[in-house]
C-alpha cells in the first residue's frame, strides 16, 4: 500500500448525477469499463456471498498494478479507475461491484454510490482526510456502516496497541499533506487509531486457524513497520489444494492469485506479523 509515486495520466470527466454534489474523476474509457463490467457480471450472484466476491474479484485477473491512482488533481474527488489498481482500490472495486449485484442494481451512479460509501469515513467525501487511508480504520469504519464484520478475534486473533503515525511522520510522501489543514486532520485520524486496539492473527497461528477463513473474506497484512498498521490487502480464495490463497493486486505486476497458500506466502513478505480478517455481511 505504501509505494513510490508512479506517473499516471487520466482524462477527467466531471459527472454530477442527480442528488450528488461531489465531483467524480473518471476517464471516458473507465466509465465505459464500469458499464461493461456490470453487464459481464450479471448472473454471478450466489447464495454464498463470499463466492460472489471471489467471482467478481477473478474478473479483474491480469489488471495491471498501478500505485497512487487516487492522488489526482488539487482536491479530493471520487476517482473511478478500472485500468490500474493497487491492493486497496482493487478490494474497494470488487466490493462495490459485488454489492451492486446483491442490490439488484445495474447503473453507473449506483456503482459510484457504493464506491464512495466504501472508500470514505461514514460514506461521506469531505476532502482528502475523509478517505480511509489506514486499512485498519477502513475495516472498522466499514463495519460501523454494516458492510462487514471484523472476525479476527473470533478466529484466534489477539489485541495489541501500536502507535500509528506513518503518514504524518512521512509527510513528504503525500503531496496532499503539504496542505496544513489536511496534515492536521490526518494527525487527528492517527490519534483516534492510537486510542483503539488492533486485533490481529499472528503469522505463526494462521495455519491452525486457516479453516475458519472463508472464500471471499478480506485479508489485511499486518506489519512491524514503525507507524504503520497494514501493508497489503486482498481476498481469501480456496484453491484446488484445499488451502486458502490470496487473490490480490500484487505490486509485482497485476491482479493474480498467489501461487503459494496464504500461510506460506506471508512467510516471504518482509516484516509481516500476521493478518486481520473481515467478512462481508
Amino acid at each position: 500500500m505504501i509505494k513510490a509515486i508512479l506517473c499516471f495520466s487520466i482524462m477527467t470527466l466531471a459527472i454530477m448525477p442527480f442528488g450528488h454534489s461531489q465531483q467524480i474523476t473518471c476517464s471516458a474509457e473507465d466509465k465505459q469499463a464500469v458499464e461493461d463490467k456490470i453487464i459481464a457480471l450479471d448472473g454471478l450472484l450466489e447464495k454464498d456471498f463470499g463466492k460472489t466476491i471471489v467471482a467478481v474479484g477473478k474478473s479483474f485477473l491480469g489488471t495491471p498494478y498501478v500505485a497512487k491512482t487516487l492522488e489526482i488533481g488539487e482536491i479530493e474527488t471520487l476517482v473511478v479507475n478500472l485500468h490500474g489498481l493497487d491492493c486497496t482500490t482493487y478490494v474497494e472495486n470488487v466490493l462495490a461491484f459485488s454489492l451492486l449485484l446483491r442490490e439488484g442494481k445495474s447503473d453507473f451512479n449506483a456503482f459510484t454510490d457504493n464506491l464512495k460509501t466504501i472508500r470514505y469515513k461514514n460514506g461521506k467525501l469531505d476532502g482528502y482526510a475523509s478517505r480511509l487511508h489506514y486499512f485498519s480504520e477502513w475495516i472498522a469504519n466499514n463495519e460501523q456502516k454494516g458492510l462487514l464484520k471484523d472476525i479476527t478475534a473470533a478466529i484466534g486473533g489477539v489485541a495489541i496497541t501500536k502507535e500509528i503515525n506513518f503518514m504524518s511522520s512521512h509527510r513528504e510522501l503525500y503531496p496532499y499533506l503539504k496542505d496544513e489543514l489536511n496534515y492536521k486532520k490526518i494527525q487527528a485520524s492517527e490519534n483516534y487509531l492510537n486510542n483503539e486496539a488492533i486485533c490481529y492473527l499472528p503469522q505463526d497461528q494462521i495455519r491452525a486457524n486457516e479453516h475458519l477463513i472463508h472464500t471471499g473474506d478480506i485479508i489485511a497484512l499486518t506489519t512491524s513497520i514503525e507507524g504503520l498498521d497494514i501493508t497489503h490487502t486482498g481476498i481469501a480464495i480456496m484453491e484446488n489444494d484445499g488451502r486458502i490463497h490470496l487473490l490480490h493486486a500484487s505490486s509485482s505486476g497485476e491482479v493474480k492469485i498467489s501461487e503459494l497458500p496464504l500461510v506460506e506466502y506471508l512467510k516471504k513478505v518482509k516484516k509481516n506479523t500476521g493478518i486481520m480478517v473481515a467478512r462481508v455481511i
